[in-house]
């Protein structure tokens, strides 16, 4: 069994931004530059839920280095295909940080208010250091201004699922990346 192909859903996609194997490559690049930065250090990966799962899980693997991984989760889009404003905390993490090298991993960046909250929160739990990977950065979108160390790909200001994104719980278990088709959701 694998993942979802992204051509078996084509006909809800105005187009397919990112490939499998591209994604796989860039991710695999991404875990080369953390193992070198985070070499012999305490390195906790804080992974937000629910997005960030296939890319927490395709980076870890692809590490060589030890981590620990945490999660948290956030809700600020329902059902839509934009967010809300409203932020509300599901899950903390139930590790302390001090002294910690800390790595947030994001599946997309858009806006960048949910990474604010949870970069600014995140710090004053006392961290060594605290960086931020995203697999996806809407640079058009954003309006939180946190420090993106690691960037997968830069995308325009689209409705894109796939690796992680989904739209009303659909498509996060797609291989690639595709921008959704507004008749998609306007049906909904």
């Amino acid at each position: 069994m694998g993942a979802v192909e992204i051509e078996d859903v084509r006909d809800d996609l105005t187009t397919i931004l990112y490939q499998p194997t591209q994604i796989e490559r860039r991710v695999r690049e991404l875990a080369a530059e953390i193992d070198r930065d985070y070499d012999g250090q305490d390195l906790l990966i804080v992974g937000v839920l629910n997005g960030a799962v296939m890319a927490v899980a395709d980076l870890t693997r692809a590490m060589t280095i030890d981590c620990e991984m945490q999660w948290v989760a956030f809700s600020s889009y329902g059902d839509g295909t934009t967010s809300s404003g409203v932020l509300r905390i599901l899950k903390d993490l139930n590790v302390d940080l001090t002294g910690r090298h800390v790595l947030i991993v994001e599946d997309i960046i858009d806006t960048g208010l949910t990474l604010s909250y949870l970069v600014q929160n995140l710090r004053h739990r006392g961290p060594a250091s605290l960086e931020v990977l995203t697999v996806f950065r809407k640079p058009a979108a954003r309006q939180g201004q946190v420090a993106v160390k690691y960037v997968g790909f830069d995308i325009e200001d689209e409705f894109v699922v796939g690796y992680g994104l989904d739209y009303a719980g659909r498509y996060r278990n797609l291989n690639g990346l595709g921008v959704l088709s507004p008749a998609v959701y306007r049906r909904s």
